[in-house]
């Protein structure tokens, strides 16, 4: 916690120490008023006005401490909210920042939705928690304690009597706690399956109206929907009937006090102002001791809450800055493969991979789905770490320089084109918002964009929706080739970034690509093969193994996998490129 929050903390427990012990007097001051009345009004020889005097005294003391009391408790739970929301903003941002240093293998094993859920729905709870159950806590155990020593002031009997339920409630509420605990894990743990499925589900819409599958889709959420009910359903009954108890216990107490009290005021051993303390420091108590089970239920679900938020700050960065590591120094960019080889957890992906590409020598890279084409290009930007070999960068293992520095010589443009909401101008800009519009329409028509975005009524301007829902395929694959066009980077990796674009597109992207190419280093991954014909090197992949390399006319003349490939795309139906289908119209007009 630091020093502000600490701060903060402080002057909310000093306003509820302060709330508290206003609190705590007026039992005292009623019943030495209702003693110093009853006493007076005894006496024959008392006056009137004197007897109405200690009455008003009494009823001012009463307005002038409820108005400390409730100035107080306004402090007390408005520096209980700003502790929480400060808290819970600070956590926010924690929990944001450590998911941008988690490592791409972390993201693998984790769904997206589980993720959202403990960042938005588990901090919440945590917020709920400091900033009402924390306080609370605080108040309700400075009540019980203090209306203890003060009610075995008066008479011990009494208090003994009095509180002899209060054990009990103690011993319940901590085995209440640890039941609802488990409750409450499961709740947080089905939250993030729904969230998981409801975040699935907007991000496949197309796809769920195009089969059909909202009927499946509703089975599916309903699932973990209905645990999720039967849970909270569990909690709220455990937690009721507690209060219930609690509330029985409470009135027990308060009927021993009569009948035991009133009997030593009849006996003359008590007067009817301590008699009243004690019904008043029980009516003081009867709204904390109703709160402990929601304090109870509150402490249990804050506690899954934070267990699941700090798995994830907790969580270690598997591929970090080593400790001494440096800004990378580029000179050419070349990039090596050393005898490189990588699993993702037991599966083995790639096998003693070793190639080197600069400059003056491109490489390309083909292979059957799953070859392990798509991991070399995650692994030049270290986004895993490689378990054999290593890879440099102009003779500079990656892995002894930062990350920050290697990512700005590096430009990837991923198989799934990925955009933010935001404008087109602001995408291709995305990793230099101040770029001037000169640089951005420059990076466009280098990526065969600028014509169409240029016939759009707001230009650069245009939104682009939700995840680029706005624009084609091709033409976010293009918008994602214009962003890293934009950067310039040494180095520029391309994994199968034209595959929605027809086949003159493709040829006049491969043009400006090879231009602004001129003197980077480029590894191009490509299913369509005639976009790797001007390569230096191509590298033909399969299980994780170079099995042929070449130049295409050497690998045509080899015959082997990659002249395979080739042929199967050169016949009717080639899977590289699109190609005219027919539709066959039915004369009610149906297709």
């Amino acid at each position: 916690m630091t020093f502000a929050f600490r701060w903060h903390f402080s002057l909310a427990v000093l306003a509820v120490l302060l709330s508290s012990t206003f609190f705590l007097w007026l039992p005292r001051v009623l019943g030495v008023g209702i003693d110093d009345a009853i006493r007076l009004a005894q006496d024959p020889g008392a006056d009137p006005a004197h007897i109405r005097s200690v009455l008003l005294t009494t009823a001012i003391l009463v307005i002038v401490i409820s108005l400390l009391r409730g100035t107080f408790a306004f402090g007390q739970g408005y520096l209980g909210e700003t502790l929480g929301q400060k808290l819970a903003a600070l956590l926010r941002l924690q929990y944001f920042d450590k998911l941008q240093t988690l490592s791409y293998e972390f993201h693998d094993k984790i769904h997206t939705g589980n993720l959202m859920s403990r960042g938005i729905t588990d901090v919440e709870g945590m917020r709920m928690f400091v900033q009402t159950a924390l306080i609370r806590l605080i108040n309700i155990s400075i009540l019980i304690l203090a209306s203890a020593v003060l009610m075995l002031m008066l008479n011990w009997q009494l208090a003994l009597l009095s509180l002899i339920f209060v054990p009990f409630i103690a011993v319940r509420s901590s085995i209440l706690q640890l039941h609802l605990r488990r409750i409450w894990n499961d709740v947080q743990r089905v939250m993030g399956e729904l969230t998981t499925v409801m975040q699935e589900n907007l991000a496949g819409v197309r796809v769920v109206r195009a089969f059909s599958g909202q009927d499946f889709e509703q089975t599916k959420f309903r699932k973990p929907g209905n645990e999720q009910l039967a849970l909270r359903l569990k909690a709220a009954r455990i937690s009721s009937h507690n209060g219930s108890l609690m509330g029985f216990a409470f009135l027990l107490a308060w009927a021993f006090i009569i009948w035991f009290g009133g009997n030593r005021v009849l006996e003359g051993t008590m007067t009817v102002g301590e008699l009243s303390q004690f019904l008043f420091y029980m009516a003081l108590l009867q709204s904390p001791i109703r709160q402990i089970p929601m304090l109870v239920n509150g402490v249990a679900r804050a506690s899954s809450a934070g267990r699941r938020v700090f798995e994830v700050l907790d969580e270690p960065i598997a591929v970090r800055d080593r400790p001494g590591a440096g800004p990378i120094a580029t000179t050419r960019g070349v990039v090596r493969f050393e005898n490189v080889s990588f699993m993702y957890g037991t599966t083995p992906v790639l096998d003693d991979i070793s190639f080197e590409a600069s400059p003056d020598h491109s490489i390309g890279i083909v292979g059957s789905p799953g070859s392990g084409k798509s991991t070399i290009t995650l692994l030049v930007p270290r986004f895993y770490d490689v378990d054999a070999g290593r890879i440099t960068i102009d003779g500079q293992d990656i892995r002894e320089v930062t990350h920050a520095s290697l990512r700005q010589k590096v430009g990837l443009v991923m198989q799934d084109p990925f955009l933010f909401d935001g404008t087109i101008g602001e995408n291709i800009a995305y990793g230099d918002p101040r770029a001037a519009i000169e640089r951005i329409e420059a990076a466009a028509r280098i990526a065969q964009i600028h014509e169409f975005v240029a016939s759009l009524p707001a230009g650069y301007n245009t939104e682009v929706g939700e995840r680029g829902v706005a624009l084609s395929g091709g033409q976010r694959q293009r918008v994602s080739i214009a962003r890293v066009v934009l950067l310039n980077p040494p180095i520029m990796i391309f994994d199968d970034s034209t595959s929605s674009v027809d086949a003159g597109t493709e040829k006049r992207i491969r043009e400006g690509l090879e231009a602004a190419a001129k003197g980077h280093t480029s590894i191009i991954v490509a299913h369509r093969l005639s976009s790797l014909q001007h390569v230096d090197e191509i590298l033909v992949l399969d299980h994780g193994k170079v099995v042929e390399r070449g130049t295409h006319p050497e690998l045509i003349r080899l015959g082997g996998r990659y002249r395979e490939l080739y042929e199967l795309q050169r016949r009717p139906g080639d899977v590289a490129g699109p190609q005219p289908v027919s539709v066959r119209v039915a004369t009610d007009g149906r297709r």
